[in-house]
């Protein structure tokens, strides 16, 4: 276990970032030391707050030399404990919540370079100031940051159409555990030149290095959206609907989003919206971006002769749009009212959406009857968010200790149809032991060699992602 940190060491941590860069007191480090979910507590000497890419690389360069561990944070939105120090309080915190330039916009290049601290929100109104799109879309895009999106590879709303974080990304720069720099700050689309580097610390979870900037890609702003809240009888019928609005429309469909019941239930109850359409087994939220005159309304009436849907009700205006986008937005929040809800965020190929849905029902329910199954997500590219609320008078905290057997047994259903037990959110705390049964012997080994390579201390961000 590593040993306590001495007041002489902490003042030496403490005049790389200057006074204002330093917090020491618990009630002042209690925002960064738990995560939303309120499952991981953790507990530090210090959150250090640079400003610079230079006192980050001064920071680590310590760290190294004194072989003290460091735990990377960006917006602190992580749903896996990533980001969040264990209780030894032996780890140091470096935030990069102070590092947010915007250092350049490209229109011409279509893309924006920034600092890992910029929210993400901000990304896209730099983006949209010069007529671009930024298309990173989450819930969460207010207080998440940049840093932390590539260090989680996010995902979000718009993944159909443009990929995941990783797919957004052109170049980085990179804080090394031993304080180097390593600069890949380049707008380049092309560059064929041995082993993509940048890609190793995309989705590392910040246990590689600490990403300090990116440049990002942009697209052309969208001049027409078209958004449509769509009842649906079975996801068997949102697959098939999906295939044919890409039939219409192809490129044009940037989202498609399935909703259960219970979720609009649950969302009306909680969270002060209503929903455009009557009652229904199923809904699916789409939005197409620039597409062919008509070919929602055609998509639609076709979907409506194949029995694929039963209603939908198409956004006229902005406030619509932003009506109907809210009651996808606010699922999340909606189900703390509900008591405990044990999450999942898995992906399998879409074919196999409706099978692994049905099945991973059956066996919870097997497991634990009376349970409330919340799935909903990213359809369109295979990725739901399989929550299940407790039953209705059961004990939260019993509730929540069986966390890890209900896991088992969703986790065994999306690996039988050759799915991912992490979609968007990562590994971090939460799934690192599962890397044992859901990686082969040859993948742990490469894993935990380019680790050793990078981090042979094992000072960064230890104890996430890669088990023990």
């Amino acid at each position: 276990m590593t040993a306590a940190l001495s007041p002489e060491l902490l003042a030496r941590f403490a005049a790389i970032t200057g006074a204002k860069g330093v917090i020491h007191e618990g009630a002042d480090q209690e925002p960064y030391l738990h995560e939303w979910r309120d499952l991981w507590h953790g507990k530090t000497p210090m959150v250090l707050r640079p400003t610079t890419t230079e006192q980050v690389s001064r920071i680590m360069a310590l760290a190294y030399e004194t072989a003290t561990p460091v735990v990377p944070q960006s917006g602190n939105t992580g749903l896996v404990g990533g980001q969040i120090p264990d209780p030894s309080g032996t780890q140091l915190l470096l935030s990069l919540d102070r590092m947010t330039r915007v250092i350049a916009v490209d229109p011409v290049d279509y893309a924006i370079t920034v600092e890992a601290g910029v929210p993400l929100a901000a990304v896209q109104a730099a983006a949209d100031a010069e007529d671009r799109l930024f298309p990173l879309s989450l819930a969460s895009e207010g207080s998440c940051r940049i840093g932390g999106n590539l260090s989680t590879n996010a995902g979000g709303l718009n993944v159909l159409a443009y990929g995941n974080a990783r797919d957004l990304c052109l170049g980085l720069e990179v804080v090394l555990p031993d304080g180097r720099v390593l600069n890949l700050l380049r707008s380049l689309r092309k560059d064929n030149t041995g082993y993509d580097l940048k890609n190793l610390f995309i989705g590392a979870e910040g246990t590689l290095g600490i990403i300090t900037a990116a440049v990002l890609k942009l697209f052309p702003k969208p001049r027409r959206r078209e958004t449509a809240f769509i009842a649906v009888p079975t996801p068997q019928a949102a697959v098939l609907l999906l295939a044919l609005l890409k039939a219409h429309a192809n490129q044009s469909v940037v989202a498609f989003e399935i909703i259960p019941e219970i979720g609009i239930t649950f969302v009306t109850r909680h969270m002060g919206v209503t929903s455009p359409l009557p009652s229904s087994p199923w809904y699916v939220l789409t939005e197409f971006a620039d597409a062919p005159p008509d070919a929602l309304t055609a998509a639609l009436e076709e979907a409506m002769t194949q029995d694929l849907i039963s209603d939908a009700a198409i956004a006229q205006n902005e406030a619509q749009r932003a009506a109907f986008w809210a009651l996808r937005e606010k699922m999340s929040d909606s189900q703390k009212f509900e008591g405990g809800s044990i999450k999942h965020d898995v992906s399998v190929p879409v074919s196999r959406i409706p099978h692994f849905i049905s099945e991973a029902m059956a066996g919870v329910e097997a497991f634990m009857p009376g349970c409330r199954f919340l799935c909903f997500g990213h359809i369109g590219d295979g990725n739901l968010h399989f929550n299940v609320s407790q039953p209705v008078g059961m004990d939260k905290a019993h509730y929540l200790s069986r966390w890890h057997e209900m896991s088992s047994i969703v986790h065994d259903v999306v690996l039988k149809h050759g799915g991912s037990i992490s979609a968007e959110h990562g590994i971090g705390r939460l799934k690192r032991d599962d890397m044992r049964h859901i990686k082969s012997v040859v993948e742990l080994e490469m894993l935990r060699a380019v680790k050793k390579m990078l981090d042979p201390k094992n000072i960064m961000n230890p104890g996430k992602v890669l088990p023990d």
